[in-house]
């Protein structure tokens, strides 16, 4: 029997050895494994969640158990040191070992770039001065210095930094990324998509430092350490992380004599073979075609290809058809979630293609950013970049990996259609050969098959196949595929919200109502598939919303925050350069001059730029985020409550003078305005609310686009319902006529609670609508003639979430604990100096990023500055193109 030795027990190793016990190799190999790591292989990817519950076991890939009864012998916390390529063995500190064949799966290691200060390894300073993120140990050591500790750095805005930024939350520290480049992630995004990703980091609470060159690293004053930087400026921290790159682990090999690139790297040619035959390398010591991929994905098939070969060579028949493996690169596309953003890179996702052409779609309101990357023809989809909205990654990543042709309007793929819903690819159009999961090289095919073979459920369809079962960037794609298979089978499909609950929404609802549930982790213990996971991006802001819904207790209760997204978490609509704006409610658009003056005062004091909004209300823009409370001490000493811009909820009700000043009004429908605005503010749903009230036909309001308009008659109200203005406009349907003050009231708070219960997340009432068997025929006899028997319990509903109603800005302002999160910086309360507002029309508004890299400027208070052109959103529309030659 040969002997086969495989150096590395990272992802890529422990594949490779999966793989050869799938294919047999056993048979022919007594293979040995050694990891230099006291632990099992385990899940990179998902590192980070090792702050956040997780422990080693749970992050595990297999047991030692697995390995042995596999017939393989594992060596943990066992070095290599040296390969004698003329004898055949490799040495450990513990013997030798003959090997005829060797796989190097020795990974990377953490770049710790050369500053004067840096501690050197195993010194007290090193301890907190030169941790890096990369092994659970490293972990273990950066917990152990963000004991006690409040202020953390980490050096490096690529994927790694980002994760290590989000554990230093986790742990409590306050978190700064430091980048060399001009933008986050540089090797995945491009300028505009790195400006859109820092100011949903920045929106965050993380200080982002671009240009920034560490020279020294000295003692603080009022930190551990202060990092000097070559531009003069200074930040000073308790910690620091480095992940600044990777260096591929190739000193082993180095030693061997193997080719070596020149800037390291094992060399390998097309079978993953080293300059020794009998020595292949895998994953990111491995260096082909003068490329490393620091991927996951890439490293598995090398893994797979490199273990058909070997079990091929052994004389497996089973893998004989696989001998001509050739490793060809890899797909390098990412789909992430960083700090909770939503970050996609696809393909060629800097354009570099030669006469390539790019779409570019901006929403400065949700903090979306897409471009679309096309050949010259544009009969072909090349790469895509991806920020604050991931829903199109997949069927964009369809249409760059299978050659799908483009569709004749190729914006449409970033553009949300006239439906108001994204152009997705149906699960029908993808051949068989198209690949669903990169990391296990799964297709479509694979997972027809494997429901042809019996099994019916997505977890057995994942087990059968490893489909998803690596980075999972993959889930959704593969739920689609699967729930389309499974329907055209005819099997009932499962329509659970996510992978942590097997329930829809209106479930979740239902439960929370009858159980009186009341946070995420008591739904979570009794409902869901596993009682102690934390939740993920759809069911924790959907389950947030739920429980608004019912219980309206305020969402900066500390068992409410993490369910939030931003604009909920500070309470304030995030704008394009990182900024806020302030939005307090005007009930019915009517002020009194004081308070118009208290306003005005205020916008100021703080050189906001003011709006009168579509909705009749005084929008203020331009707020840091540490200024978010003393603006709304000041408004709320003034008399205003916050207007719930920010959230799915009730956001206005929109009103003409009616029958008070109007001659043509036959309705106060400036009281009825107030009363319906006092009574439904602060009301969370699934999607946000518009109300309107109109005194007369004449329809001054516009009440029939809203979701709930009033329009008044001579005999009293007519009621419309489910309109909505926005990507898909719709008008409102005629729901009731002629209803008194509390016949309408009383509809209007059945209506909603039912639309509340029933609908699905993040759906407005005119999808709902549509979606309703039996339609408005339906509803009228749910809502008007109570045929479920709901009547009383809706209006009860309604009653209890109005009596528990408090501003949330009254609630936060009491609270020193939920007003830490609004800082702009640490260690200096000094206003944020990368935002500048100048006037224009006199008006305040930001500076363009064209206008900051013209130097000086005179600011919104009159000042000159100079400005630093990165820290600036460029000035952008919903969508531009431009031709790469």
């Amino acid at each position: 029997m040969k002997h086969l030795i495989i150096i590395g027990n990272g992802m890529v190793g422990h594949h490779c050895v999966e793989q050869l016990i799938a294919l047999g190799a056993t048979a022919h190999y007594q293979i040995h494994v050694f990891g230099e790591e006291r632990h099992i292989a385990y899940d990179r990817v998902h590192l980070s969640e090792y702050f956040t519950g997780r422990d080693a076991e749970s992050l595990a890939l297999g047991t030692a158990d697995d390995y042995r009864k596999a017939g393989v012998t594992l060596h943990l916390d066992e070095c290599v040191t040296a390969i004698d390529r003329d004898g055949g063995h490799v040495i450990t500190p513990r013997g030798r070992y003959p090997y005829d064949s060797l796989v190097l799966a020795t990974g990377s290691t953490p770049f710790v770039p050369p500053i004067q200060g840096l501690g050197e390894p195993g010194s007290e300073a090193a301890a907190s001065n030169r941790l890096v993120y990369r092994t659970l140990e490293d972990l273990d050591q950066i917990r152990a210095a963000a004991d006690g500790k409040t202020h953390g750095v980490v050096v490096g805005g690529g994927l790694l930094g980002l994760e290590a930024a989000n554990a230093l939350k986790s742990l409590g520290l306050e978190a700064h990324v430091v980048e060399f480049a001009p933008r986050l992630m540089p090797v995945q995004l491009d300028e505009d998509g790195g400006l859109a990703l820092k100011q949903h980091i920045t929106a965050l609470g993380v200080g982002v430092h671009l240009n920034r060159a560490t020279t020294d690293i000295v003692p603080g004053e009022q930190h551990q350490w202060r990092m000097n930087f070559s531009d003069g400026e200074y930040l000073e921290t308790d910690l620091i992380v480095f992940s600044a790159g990777i260096r591929p682990q190739d000193a082993l090999a180095r030693s061997a004599s193997l080719e070596i690139g020149e800037r390291g790297g094992i060399i390998i040619d097309d079978e993953c073979r080293t300059s020794d035959p009998e020595i292949f390398a895998i994953g990111e010591c491995a260096l082909w075609q003068s490329r490393i991929f620091g991927l996951v994905a890439p490293g598995y098939q090398m893994a797979r290809g490199v273990a058909s070969l070997l079990a091929a060579s052994a004389g497996d028949a089973a893998s004989a058809s696989q001998e001509s493996f050739r490793f060809q690169g890899a797909d390098m596309s990412t789909k992430l979630k960083l700090l909770g953003v939503d970050v996609g890179s696809i393909g060629d996702a800097h354009g570099k293609t030669e006469g390539a052409i790019s779409y570019r779609y901006c929403d400065e309101a949700d903090g979306v950013y897409r471009r679309l990357i096309v050949s010259q023809d544009r009969k072909r989809v090349l790469g895509a970049v991806l920020i604050g909205d991931n829903s199109r990654y997949d069927t964009l990543l369809q249409y760059v990996t299978n050659g799908i042709a483009a569709p004749k309007d190729p914006a449409a793929l970033i553009l949300p259609d006239a439906s108001g819903e994204a152009i997705t690819l149906g699960a029908d159009a993808l051949p068989d050969s198209a690949t669903l999961c990169s990391c296990h090289n799964v297709s479509k095919g694979d997972v027809c098959s494997a429901i042809d073979a019996g099994n019916s459920d997505l977890g057995a369809i994942k087990a059968c196949t490893k489909a998803s079962t690596g980075c999972g960037g993959c889930a959704a794609l593969l739920k689609k595929v699967v729930d389309a298979e499974l329907e055209s089978r005819g099997v009932e499909v499962d329509r659970s919200l996510c992978e942590h609950f097997a329930h829809t929404r209106q479930e979740l609802y239902s439960l929370v109502r009858v159980e009186g549930i009341e946070t995420f982790a008591e739904l979570m213990a009794s409902h869901g598939r596993h009682p102690d996971a934390l939740g993920c991006e759809i069911c924790k802001p959907a389950v947030g919303s739920i429980l608004a819904s019912c219980w309206n207790a305020p969402i900066t209760e500390s068992s409410h925050i993490p369910l939030q997204d931003t604009n909920d978490t500070f309470m304030a609509n995030m704008q394009k350069n990182g900024t806020y704006s302030v939005v307090p409610r005007i009930p019915g658009g009517e002020i009194t001059p004081d308070k118009l003056i208290a306003i005005g005062e205020i916008g100021k004091r703080y050189n906001l730029y003011t709006k009168i909004t579509g909705g009749q209300r005084i929008d203020l823009f331009g707020a840091q985020l540490h200024e978010l409370p003393d603006i709304w001490s000041e408004l709320i000493a003034a008399g205003f409550e916050t207007g719930h811009a920010y959230g799915k909820s009730t956001r206005t009700v929109k009103s003409c003078i009616g029958s008070t000043w109007c001659r043509y009004g036959v309705q106060d429908s400036m009281a009825m305005a107030l009363t319906l605005e006092d009574r439904y503010k602060g009301l969370r749903s699934p999607h946000k609310l518009k109300f309107a009230v109109s005194g007369c036909t004449r329809e001054c309001a516009e009440a029939q686009s809203k979701d709930v308009g009033v329009i008044a008659t001579e005999n009293g109200w007519n009621l419309y319902v489910c309109g909505n203005g926005g990507m898909r406009p719709r008008h409102a349907e005629l729901f009731a006529t002629d209803l008194d003050d509390e016949s309408l009231i009383r509809t209007i708070d059945r209506f909603l609670m039912f639309y509340i219960r029933t609908a699905d997340r993040l759906q407005r009432t005119s999808v709902w609508r549509e979606g309703l068997e039996g339609g408005l025929d339906y509803l009228k006899e749910v809502i008007l003639e109570d045929s479920l028997g709901l009547g009383e319990t809706l209006e009860e509903q309604m009653q209890q979430v109005v009596d528990r109603y408090e501003c949330e800005w009254a609630n936060a302002l009491k609270s020193p604990e939920k007003l830490k999160r609004f800082r702009s910086y640490v260690n200096d309360q000094r206003p944020d100096p990368d935002v500048v507002n100048i006037v224009e029309r006199d008006q305040i508004r930001p500076a363009s990023r064209d206008e900051l890299a013209s130097g000086n400027l005179i600011t919104s208070d009159g000042g000159a500055r100079e400005a630093v052109a990165e820290h600036q959103p460029q000035s952008t529309t919903h969508l531009a193109t431009e031709v790469r030659s």
